[in-house]
């Protein structure tokens, strides 16, 4: 029997290389800053090869955001020493956000290139996403309204892959290396299905009470009455095992049902619900 091939290497070391020098290259960034292992490394590289007074990281505050994202960007601002603020967005004053077509995230993203224009320009800055090689061949569409306003991908350019982000955050001994992927609580409603501020508390409130159990890695989709529990594979088990206790938790964030997805975590799952392309993506 033929042995499988060999895990192909990852050049993170020439590619932490080429991120350096990109940043080398710039007199000063804003970093959109959400606390994930993608915009954690580039946070901490551009801080690492500017400093503080070159880099301002920020942070978008909306109803969409988890609180225990928010805190998690304080934290890491602290630790790392960064230059760091919040900045609100108004992604839901727009109806067209409000409506959660496909394109929802691309009023987002659009929503925060307004918010952070205003510190870039006075700055003379770039503003810098923590985009990665492998967000390129999803349904991203919030990518193209950064692009619009003239952010700029460094980890794309540096040749960055999702594993190479971690590996990399491995290597420069960051906490967020192995962080779960995260996303905006809007993601967990289906396209079609208005955001609003009581949908999106309800989801919040739901995961808060589910991490509190021991579920870090988890999302809640939301269908109206029914709450949709997706954890990994491997913990399953340990969701069963205490479902009194679950279903206690979810139904006082509003659901009326409580179910689990036996498939799993799958991030950005409900883009298969839509017709056409999409059905063949995935987002977070």
């Amino acid at each position: 029997m033929k042995p499988p091939d060999p895990e192909p290497q990852l050049d993170v070391d020439g590619a932490l290389s080429r991120l350096r020098a990109w940043f080398r290259g710039h007199q000063a960034v804003v970093v959109a800053l959400s606390g994930g292992a993608d915009s954690a490394l580039v946070a901490w590289v551009a801080n690492d090869e500017l400093g503080p007074d070159r880099v301002h990281c920020v942070t978008a505050v909306s109803p969409s955001l988890p609180e225990v994202e928010l805190t998690g960007c304080a934290e890491l601002a602290a630790q790392w020493g960064l230059n760091w603020s919040k900045v609100l967005t108004e992604e839901m004053d727009d109806p067209a956000y409000l409506r959660n077509d496909a394109d929802r995230c691309y009023h987002c993203k659009d929503a925060l290139s307004r918010a952070l224009e205003p510190l870039a320009v006075a700055a003379g800055a770039v503003v810098v996403l923590g985009v990665n090689l492998d967000d390129l061949g999803d349904h991203r569409p919030g990518q193209r309204a950064a692009t619009e306003h003239g952010a700029r991908f460094p980890l794309v350019d540096a040749g960055f892959t999702k594993p190479m982000v971690r590996e990399a955050s491995r290597v420069l001994g960051l906490s967020t290396a192995d962080k779960p992927a995260a996303a905006c609580l809007a993601s967990r409603v289906p396209y079609g299905t208005p955001v609003t501020l009581g949908v999106l508390r309800e989801v919040a409130e739901a995961e808060a009470g589910l991490r509190s159990l021991g579920f870090d890695d988890l999302r809640v989709r939301h269908y109206g009455e029914t709450a949709r529990i997706e954890v990994p594979l491997d913990r399953l088990a340990d969701l069963v095992a205490v479902r009194d206790v679950v279903v206690e938790v979810v139904r006082g964030a509003g659901y009326r049902y409580v179910t689990v997805d036996l498939e799993g975590l799958r991030s950005g799952n409900l883009n298969g619900a839509v017709g056409g392309p999409l059905a063949d993506h995935r987002s977070l």
